[in-house]
């Protein structure tokens, strides 16, 4: 198959796995998981920039659950029949980018929700006084580092890297806590930012983290794919 025609098939897998998130409404518990916490964690009138930062940190566990549900949105049997025809590395690849596709319609319309409810841009007090054009433009990058990190937790903390189910739980939590709190991460730089800025007034696009991100994603995309035939032992 060429480029093009390898390129087509994966895109026409990941449309084929976002019908059967929506048609199994395995979507509906991570959408409904986010929808609380973001409840919890945000007030109406609250600064933007908390908002945002608070709002980028849900993402990460929230996308690494709809990596799980896109894996395992599909019976057996159909993923059987689907695999001898596409093969299993595409189909496999088609799950990820469902996720990452859902995790990021999500993360915009998380960052509209804040706009809309939030009062300003940062904390009372803070020493600058940024706009809401560079608040958001900050807000939505960070939100998606925190989607494609959030992804790449869910792609090593399930099948194929973990085989067995109750494992892939423990380490899909695992590393999506691990990518909030651990120096160096994407996901922690970007949320750092935005809770810094809303503190001073000081605001910056995590375009760095951006970079690392899309730099690990392609890393992860590119080993973990060739390992989906694996079958537990």
């Amino acid at each position: 198959m060429t480029g093009g025609g390898a390129v087509g098939a994966v895109g026409a897998l990941t449309r084929y796995h976002l019908e059967l998130l929506v048609r199994s409404h395995a979507w509906l518990p991570p959408f409904l998981a986010f929808v609380l916490l973001m409840v919890i964690g945000v007030q109406q009138g609250d600064p933007l920039l908390g908002g945002l930062g608070f709002g980028a940190g849900v993402l990460v566990p929230v996308s690494a659950w709809f990596v799980r549900a896109a894996l395992n949105a599909e019976p057996p049997a159909s993923r059987a029949c689907l695999v001898a025809a596409a093969g299993a590395a595409r189909v496999h690849l088609g799950a990820l980018l469902a996720a990452l596709t859902a995790g990021l319609l999500l993360a915009a319309a998380g960052v509209a929700a804040l706009w809309a409810v939030s009062g300003p841009v940062a904390n009372k007090g803070a020493g600058n006084a940024p706009g809401v054009g560079e608040a958001l433009t900050a807000g939505l990058a960070a939100a998606v580092v925190c989607v494609l990190t959030g992804v790449l937790a869910g792609a090593l903390g399930n099948r194929p890297v973990l085989l067995r189910s109750p494992y892939g739980i423990l380490a899909t939590l695992g590393l999506s806590a691990a990518a909030l709190v651990v120096p160096g991460s994407p996901a922690n730089g970007a949320v750092s930012g935005l809770v810094t800025a809303a503190r001073t007034g000081l605001v910056a696009a995590p375009w760095p983290e951006l970079l690392l991100a899309l730099a690990l994603s392609a890393l992860v995309g590119a080993v973990v794919a060739p390992l989906a035939g694996r079958r537990p032992e």
